[in-house]
């Protein structure tokens, strides 16, 4: 049995994200913010075996660093580590620093952390970003800290990329399209294009496929196009 951990599992994408892995037949640990949202709950009970909650914040280094080794207590080897989790409060000083610890270091800390369980196995390293960390096909103005840290987001995984994939890691960079989520608190939106289910059979036919070509980095939509980032 295949295993992925997916931040943000909590709701939205990352929780449509649990369910598909699950009807699939993996092992999936399931990175729980706030447990009182409660939307793990179904599939808890769907899945009692195959589903572990793990208490994460990805915000917090000690957060990350307990949340590997609980994993670490459950198996020897994770194949894939899925960085959903991410937010966009605003443009206020706090506002700004909240979005780049979540958006932009948490995939940072995750990776680092569970880089020595995913030295064998699949070694599938996945990021949800968006259109609005492109620079070269920028059109918004506003929405500041989000589409700085996406941007920021974007740089870490080329970084990333260059060291990890001559040690045989893959990647793979996903704009899910404008989802109704719950980026800006307990309210999901409503004026998006996609549902959090639609993106997340996407992203998992694109996590887990294999490309013709390993070595270079694209950023790839819930359509299949590739984007400039």
């Amino acid at each position: 049995m295949k295993t992925v951990f997916i931040t943000g599992a909590d709701r939205g994408i990352g929780n449509a994200m649990c369910e598909q892995f699950l009807e699939h037949g993996w092992k999936v640990f399931a990175g729980q913010f706030m447990p009182r949202w409660g939307f793990l709950s179904k599939n808890l009970e769907r899945y009692p075996n195959d589903l572990k909650l793990i208490p994460l914040d990805v915000s917090k280094d000690e957060s990350v660093r307990a949340a590997a080794a609980l994993v670490a207590q459950e198996t020897d080897e994770l194949d894939m580590l899925i960085n959903c989790a991410g937010i966009g409060l605003g443009d206020g000083c706090a506002q700004n620093l909240a979005t780049f610890q979540v958006n932009t270091l948490g995939p940072i800390r995750m990776t680092e952390a569970f880089l020595p369980l995913m030295q064998k196995g699949m070694k599938r390293l996945c990021f949800v970003s968006s259109e609005a960390g492109s620079i070269a096909l920028a059109h918004r103005s506003d929405s500041f800290s989000y589409c700085m840290s996406k941007s920021s987001l974007n740089m870490a995984v080329k970084l990333m990329f260059n060291e990890l994939r001559p040690k045989g890691y893959t990647f793979r960079l996903y704009h899910p399209g404008w989802v109704n989520g719950y980026m800006e608190g307990d309210t999901p939106s409503t004026e998006g294009k996609y549902q959090p289910e639609d993106t997340a059979l996407v992203s998992y036919r694109q996590f887990t496929e294999a490309l013709p070509c390993e070595d270079v980095l694209v950023m790839r939509d819930i359509e299949g196009q590739c984007w400039s980032f």
